[in-house]
């Protein structure tokens, strides 16, 4: 199991500004996909505790992480799985403490959220450029992953600012995913 912290700064974006986005970084040949497989209890007992558990598709890799969301960053735990594992973990769900030993549910497959990605690195961190579809919605977004987190907000306001981009608070993907299932 690895473990790291995520320090990252976002904001929903239009089409418009998106697709301005991924020109002014030349980004338009390496937009990829992923998708995103959530997991929590009928009772969404880890989305009421502010955590994400889901499973990653890339290509033919699966990566089982578990997020724990803090007011500077997220913790967050990664297991390689193999696409088997992840076949049966979407049929019949799982015990979290089967990967993580510090939670203990059973939880099954909720839903899911393709992402369209871009990434480059910027001013000493990672720039994201994401288009997702989920549940018949799709959205768009800008996200900021920095080392530190008072260098990284200001360099993510500088960035809206040179960009004209208005920040507009963003739920969690996963949140805006289960929205689909239950009004949260």
């Amino acid at each position: 199991m690895h473990m790291n912290v995520e320090i990252e700064f976002k904001t929903r974006i239009s089409k418009d500004k998106y697709e301005e986005l991924i020109s002014a970084f030349s980004l338009e040949e390496n937009v990829f996909k992923q998708t995103n497989f959530y997991f929590d209890t009928n009772e969404l007992d880890l989305n009421k505790k502010s955590m994400v558990l889901r499973i990653r598709q890339k290509k033919e890799t699966f990566k089982l992480t578990l997020k724990s969301q803090s007011e500077t960053g997220a913790f967050e735990y990664h297991v390689l799985i193999t696409p088997e594992q992840a076949k049966s973990m979407k049929k019949n769900g799982f015990h979290t403490r089967d990967f993580f030993e510090q939670i203990d549910y059973h939880v099954f497959f909720q839903t899911s959220l393709d992402n369209f990605r871009a990434s480059t690195p910027y001013m000493g961190g990672v720039l994201f450029l994401d288009y997702n579809e989920y549940c018949g919605r799709k959205d768009y977004e800008l996200e900021f992953e920095a080392d530190h987190f008072e260098l990284g907000l200001e360099t993510f306001n500088k960035m809206l600012e040179k960009f004209q981009i208005t920040f507009e608070q963003t739920k969690r993907k996963s949140e805006r995913a289960l929205a689909c299932i239950i009004d949260l």
